[in-house]
């Protein structure tokens, strides 16, 4: 199904916002490892682990109260704000190494920019084509990726790494004008607040307090947890993929830009297409559940592959597996209250963002134990080779294969069925209470004529 109507154009400006943020970053590939291996000579990938961990945690302590207060002052505003600091480490990557490494370090307080965006989407949409649009917007990212590295690759081998950094700082430049001038906000007028005060409370804003809300709702801890185990090791892999794909499978720079591009285009094709038709005939859960069989398929894969062929087929598999996400915001986005959006989504993006800090380290020390060297400098004469030095070529993969594995158990038992845990009526809405005087997360949504109807995420009381 289509987005329809008068919310299309909105959709386009949150899907032009991410494709220009991500293709920034993906021209940055190449350069981003030259500059890890010249700043942290040792333990370069341990060190990118850190920074990353260091970002991620600050992202998962962050987005709830970005998305509390976009809920009550505004989408674009914020949106502004973490398109601006996410790209903002990107001139710094030519200019100083030191400071680019730490202004990522730093950004992760306002790097939330996928939960901003999917509350910005939940506004101009209707439920019924929400699952839809939040799949164009994630397929936006693959997107950005079947190009950027390939063209970041041959600028840099051509004209030098400062082109590149040039070339991604303009992008970054434009889509921050873009968000600033073309950009409109999707929150009502009457949703917002007129002045700029602080009328959330603490409790809102703090994600271990929203944590323990979480474990009081059997729903919402079910979708965490199945968010925990699935993208904890996809954060890993992007962190190491493509220099295990050079240096352990021996694929060219060029392969590398091909399997990249194929990726990509496989997964616009899943996030698109398939992902809504999958929403409509086997409904919400079932598409979660397809998404991470086929997540689990390509990691063990991935784990046990050692020759090329392996990993192009694998990688066919993965962009099965890109439908996952949508789905769970899809499913998270059903269940909560137009008005709670921002911090539905900032809670599912603060989990992701921890999992950006924790995944890229643990592969790292995954792969340090097995004796997997991911350097670029060649093997020392009479060194055997990394494939020699171990048994299961990637004994990360199949770590995550196992996480995945517990992420399909746990995501069998989410809930399809409506139900109260009072046994009561659905809760009706006064409808006189503003939007930051309720202090849940997930409040109640009214729902009719759905097959597939998702349980109530309540509120805990504070």
């Amino acid at each position: 199904m289509m987005v329809r109507g008068s919310c299309r154009a909105q959709v386009t400006h949150a899907v032009v916002v991410i494709f220009l943020e991500f293709f920034a970053w993906g021209l940055l590939t190449t350069p981003m490892l030259t500059v890890l291996r010249e700043t942290f000579p040792q333990h370069t990938f341990l060190m990118n682990g850190l920074v990353q961990g260091v970002k991620g945690f600050l992202s998962f302590l962050s987005a709830p109260l970005i998305g509390a207060l976009s809920d009550i002052w505004g989408r674009k505003s914020f949106l502004l704000m973490t398109v601006f600091f996410t790209c903002a480490p990107i001139p710094f990557m030519r200019l100083s190494p030191w400071l680019y490494f730490a202004l990522i370090s730093v950004s992760g307080v306002f790097s939330v920019t996928f939960s901003v965006i999917f509350a910005y989407v939940a506004d101009i949409t209707e439920e019924d084509e929400r699952s839809t649009a939040y799949g164009l917007v994630s397929a936006t990212f693959a997107a950005s990726l079947v190009t950027s590295p390939a063209i970041g690759t041959f600028l840099s081998a051509k004209y030098g790494d400062s082109l590149v950094v040039l070339v991604a700082t303009v992008i970054a430049v434009v889509d921050i004008a873009f968000v600033f001038f073309i950009v409109p906000e999707s929150l009502p007028n009457k949703s917002r607040l007129s002045s700029w005060g602080l009328p959330i409370s603490w409790k809102q804003a703090d994600p271990f307090a929203s944590l323990r809300r979480v474990g009081k709702d059997t729903t919402v801890l079910l979708i965490c947890v199945t968010v925990f185990l699935s993208y904890l090791p996809e954060a890993g892999q992007y962190s190491s993929f493509f220099l295990y794909l050079k240096q352990v499978i021996e694929f060219s720079l060029e392969a590398i830009a091909a399997f990249i591009a194929m990726v990509g285009i496989l997964s616009i094709i899943a996030q698109t297409l398939l992902l809504g038709v999958l929403m409509r005939t086997i409904g919400n859960k079932n598409t979660v559940l397809l998404g991470l069989g086929f997540q689990l398929l390509q990691l063990a894969w991935y784990g046990f592959g050692s020759e090329p062929w392996m990993m192009w087929a694998a990688g066919t598999v993965a962009a099965m597996s890109s439908i996952t996400f949508p789905a769970v915001s899809a499913l998270v986005s059903h269940s909560a209250s137009p008005d709670q959006q921002g911090v539905a989504q900032g809670m599912i993006t603060g989990i992701r963002g921890l999992c950006n800090g924790l995944g890229p380290a643990l592969y790292g020390f995954i792969f340090f134990l097995f004796n997997v060297e991911l350097s670029e400098l060649p093997p020392a004469e009479g060194r055997p080779s990394t494939m020699e030095q171990s048994v299961i070529p990637g004994p990360p993969f199949l770590f995550g294969a196992c996480a995945v594995l517990f992420a399909l158990l746990v995501a069998v038992f989410i809930p399809t069925q409506r139900h109260l845990e009072d046994g009561g009526e659905t809760p009706k809405s006064t409808g006189t209470s503003p939007p930051h005087a309720q202090n849940g997360i997930f409040l109640t949504t009214p729902t009719s004529d759905t097959e597939d109807i998702e349980p109530l995420l309540q509120d805990s009381i504070m």
